[in-house]
């Protein structure tokens, strides 16, 4: 029975090679005929000279065994180079079989080439098959791509990526032949084995002899006619129905014929002692019916065959050096800085973007690597890392913060400043790494994170709205599972064990099993069982009754807006719910364990094994319940299944940016994902750099970057680049408070070289704090206009003398990478130093022990001071077992204490932990300083009353 469409994999076909001397060279009187038993006779009776016959065949086998010997020579070399390397040659097949094909795939076999053959009806529309071409051009497995069809167009052929053509059909490989280019195109294999076998017949040079190109189609007869004219021969192509056909025959020394000879043409019109090559394909069902008319001749199938091989062994070799790490040839875009600076929507705008392809292509990505959202942005994907994982990594720069005012200081603008000094200014490859911001700044007090003024991400406006709507798929998935929760629970209160468990394993169509992640839970409970009729009812009991205790649910429902009124809510008062009534409350979309699950993880299945850990509260016996226990874990997953891949975007002198998740930097770490560090480091290469940011000050986000990303990433940092501001230090000096909204006192804008000496205890605390983790530091400090001279060169000499390995200016904001040209050599001088990167702690000691140690050595307290409500905590996660876990210390980032007016470097608190917390999918503990709040309020004038849309153009305005 003929399907409509078959796809089937042939690996290590077991049968044996054909034979590749099945014609013959004949030169005399008239055209060798095939008989049954392979003898070969002319029409005219005369018997063909046997050492003619056996010379045809010694030629014919010799030229492809070379071929073949060549090939196999490629193969096993990538193979050396790539032992996972495996070549793929597709063919999509709508005619019947012929000797070309089949020793096509038997020469696969031999040379270890595994053939992916796609078997389609003959009577295949053209979009049938283009929609096959189409499939293949995209999988990057496949290395070639044959179509043996009956009598393609030039839009099938066209079809076919020119770089996996190898049979060499297209326009672009034909033209690339034309023109004498072949480094990146392919001959046509059946014209080369014309010209391979021509030679060597004739003995001589083709230099002016008459050749007659009769029946071919197209593509081969271009081929045909640039090879034969590039030998010097004359070369004429015609159908067989042309007129004068007996003319133009007798008049040539060499034939090709290039299809099947029609009947009505009589052999006698070929004159004795023509050299007669033959394309036309031999069908196997008939291979005497072939030579019935009495035409033969050197048929080039198998040798075809086997330079169709070759060619794939080529394009095997270019994939691989594809694959190997190059300096990027980048196109950098040219700024032209203003002064006065522009806002920073109005500097986004009037630069142009490259198309995120070009620069997808500009950085090494491959064109199936990529998803692109819109012209500027695009995810990439994961496999990315398994194609790179020899590749070594490149530099890897953490930019942190010494304690700020409310304003920032500008650690985002200085990441971006570096790596566009680097790479379109040193000429280095470099990657940023930033977190994606929450909607809820945005559009409340801080605003935007895209960088600022001629230092930015673009488009700013897609940076800060949805982006690739990874937030919004956190949001899903966190509510889901809060509504798995509350939903569980009713459920258990109002159903006996068999209702559950007859609703939880229902008889569909008769037939009762459970799903995959039951029966993991089954097994976590020590049930043995698959079947569901034979649980006992005590097993029953304890499969379907997850005991929920209210009381200790963790787990809240997220948005991601500001929204002080849903801090303290109440859910379940509708009467459907049967009066289960409890507090709950909304977190901000950001601090969901989710995110920092998505910051953390290392791969796919490292998330979805995360996810399923997550711990939402305790049963009532105490012991932890799970996404997993809840049955969850892979809705969760296919919710995260796009966001987990990092987002392509770029500055705004056209360098490489990822943008990925974005952990609230209170009650998680605060940093960007692990995935787009790896990614990125692949991608810069050995002598490249990628600079990533940590939130909020170096106590508390470079703090945890290395005690919890290193952890979980395994990667190493070299360099750390502290930003300070001459406005930070003063505050830090004694300088009046700054606030959010308020102008500046005269202390912050006119010179005062005391306030900034006394406030350089904050930077030489956070460079103590870099040096207990053995990583060199530079000090980046960000110029402001009122900035003086003298100021600069003081703190510049103040950071120095306290361990930095340098401490430079940099006017990034003002004028782009040329602005920090002097950071990025100081940062490549300090990559170059010794690293003795250590951890601050050993995750063994008690979950006490590890707060204590961060309070006293980083935030310089004298001791800590635990609640008995976070003392009761730590016992039961002990309990429990995850006391070996990291610690995320929640505490206000704008002071070295809890107390946020405590400014420099207060020394001799008590650090009180009001409470502890677990991310156990994320990985990490949290003890609460003081009150954390994770929902935001908007302020009394939030950012939304200047952002506005433009209804004609669609331009949104007032972001900033």
């Amino acid at each position: 029975m003929q399907l409509n469409r078959m796809r089937f994999l042939l690996i290590r076909r077991i049968s044996q090679p054909v034979s590749v001397s099945r014609a013959v060279v004949q030169q005399g009187n008239g055209c060798a005929r095939r008989t049954a038993s392979g003898a070969s006779s002319s029409r005219d009776g005369r018997q063909s000279s046997s050492s003619a016959w056996k010379s045809a065949q010694d030629l014919h086998a010799s030229a492809a065994r070379k071929s073949i010997q060549r090939s196999k020579e490629v193969f096993s070399g990538l193979q050396r180079e790539s032992s996972a390397f495996k070549p793929v040659l597709a063919i999509i097949q709508a005619s019947v079989d012929d000797l070309t094909l089949e020793t096509t795939k038997n020469y696969a076999e031999e040379l270890g080439v595994d053939v992916l053959h796609i078997c389609l009806p003959q009577e295949s529309r053209d979009e049938e098959i283009i929609d096959e071409i189409l499939k293949l051009n995209e999988d990057p497995k496949v290395h070639g791509l044959v179509l043996h069809l009956t009598d393609p167009n030039s839009k099938i052929l066209n079809a076919v990526r020119p770089e996996k053509d190898v049979d060499g059909v297209t326009d672009v490989n034909l033209g690339k032949m034309t023109r004498g280019d072949m480094q990146e195109g392919f001959i046509s294999p059946i014209a080369n084995g014309v010209i391979n076998l021509l030679e060597k017949t004739v003995q001589t040079s083709l230099y002016g002899k008459h050749v007659l190109i009769v029946g071919a189609d197209g593509s081969l007869e271009a081929s045909l006619q640039c090879l034969l004219q590039r030998k010097g021969a004359i070369s004429v192509g015609c159908p067989w129905q042309t007129q004068n056909l007996q003319k133009k025959l007798n008049r040539a020394e060499i034939v090709v014929i290039g299809s099947t000879k029609p009947k009505e043409i009589p052999v006698s019109w070929i004159k004795p002692g023509t050299i007669v090559v033959n394309c036309s394909h031999i069908v196997l069902s008939g291979v005497s019916e072939q030579y019935v008319d009495g035409l033969a001749g050197q048929g080039v199938g198998p040798l075809a065959a086997a330079l169709r091989m070759e060619n794939l062994a080529e394009s095997s070799r270019r994939w691989i050096e594809a694959q190997r790490y190059k300096k990027w040839n980048l196109h950098c875009l040219k700024l032209q800085p203003l002064s006065p600076v522009p806002s920073d929507i109005e500097i986004s705008r009037a630069q142009s973007p490259k198309a995120v392809e070009v620069l997808a292509k500009e950085i090494g990505l491959l064109a199936d690597e990529i998803e692109v959202y819109g012209r500027t942005k695009a995810k990439v994907r994961l496999s990315l890392l398994e194609r790179l994982k020899e590749q070594p990594d490149g530099k890897y720069v953490l930019v942190a913060g010494i304690t700020p005012t409310p304003l920032g200081e500008g650690k985002s603008t200085v990441t971006i400043g570096l790596v566009q000094a680097l790479t379109a200014h040193t000429n280095v490859n470099s990657f940023a790494c930033l977190r994606q911001p929450s909607q809820g700044p945005t559009f409340g007090v801080k605003g935007g994170a895209a960088g600022g003024g001629y230092a930015q991400v673009i488009p700013m406006e897609e940076f800060n709205l949805h982006l690739t709507g990874d937030i919004h798929a956190i949001t899903a998935a966190n509510n889901l599972l809060a509504a798995a929760i509350d939903a569980r629970i009713l459920h258990e209160n109002t159903q006996s064990d068999k209702a559950l468990y007859n609703r939880l394993v229902p008889s569909i169509n008769g037939v009762r099993e459970f799903s995959p992640i039951q029966i993991a839970r089954l097994k976590r409970l020590g049930i043995k069982k698959t079947d569901p009729l034979s649980l006992t009812p005590e097993e029953i009991t304890t499969f379907v009754r997850l005991a929920i205790d209210p009381s200790t649910i963790t787990w809240q429902r997220v948005i991601d807006t500001n929204d002080r009124f849903l801090r303290k809510i109440t859910v379940g008062q509708a009467n459907t719910e049967k009066g289960f009534v409890r507090q709950a409350q909304f977190d901000i979309a950001v601090a969901s364990e989710i995110m920092a699950i998505l910051a953390l993880t290392n791969s796919l299945s490292d998330m979805k094994e995360r996810l399923g850990k997550m711990v939402v509260a305790n049963d009532k016996k105490g012991q932890p319940v799970t996404a997993e226990d809840l049955g969850v874990t892979g809705a969760l997953a296919v919710l995260m299944k796009d966001a987990v891949k990092p987002t392509l975007m770029q500055t705004l002198e056209g360098t490489p940016v990822f943008v990925h998740a974005g952990p609230f930097a209170n009650i998680a770490h605060g940093n960007s994902s692990v995935l787009a560090d790896k990614i990125a480091l692949k991608l810069v290469g050995e002598d490249g750099f990628v600079v990533t940011e940590a939130g909020f000050g170096a106590d508390i986000g470079m703090e945890k970057f290395f005690n919890i990303k290193c952890r979980s990433s395994g990667l190493v940092p070299n360099v750390v680049v502290l930003v300070a501001t001459i406005r930070a230090l003063k505050m830090h000096g004694g300088g009046p408070n700054v606030t959010a909204g308020a102008p500046l006192a005269k202390e912050y804008t006119e010179e005062n070289l005391q306030l900034v000496q006394n406030g350089c205890c904050n930077l030489q605390k956070q460079i103590q704090i870099a040096q207990k983790f053995g990583v060199p530091v530079v000090v980046a400090l960000n110029i402001f206009k009122t900035d003086s001279r003298a100021e600069i060169e003081l703190v510049c000499k103040i950071a120095k003398e306290s361990g930095a390995f340098d401490a430079v200016p940099c006017n990034h904001w003002s004028v782009g990478g040329k602005g920090a040209v002097e950071l990025a050599q100081a940062v490549k001088g300090a990559a170059n130093q010794d690293n003795n990167f250590q951890y601050l702690y050993d995750l063994k000691i008690p979950i006490v022990e590890k707060i204590r140690t961060i309070a006293q050595q980083v935030y310089g307290a004298a001791d800590i001071e635990l609640s008995p409500k976070a003392e009761s905590k730590i016992e039961v996660y002990t309990r429990q077992g995850f006391g070996k876990l990291p610690i995320c210390m929640a505490k206000t980032h704008l002071s070295l204490s809890h107390q946020p007016e405590k400014k420099g470097v207060p020394t001799g608190f008590i650090l009180p932990i009001s409470d502890v917390r677990a991310s156990i999918g994320a990985g990490f503990i949290y003890p609460l300083v003081g009150t954390m709040s994770t929902m935001p309020g908007l302020p009394t004038r939030p950012c939304f009353y200047d952002i506005d849309l433009d209804a004609e153009t669609e331009e949104v305005k007032g972001l900033f």
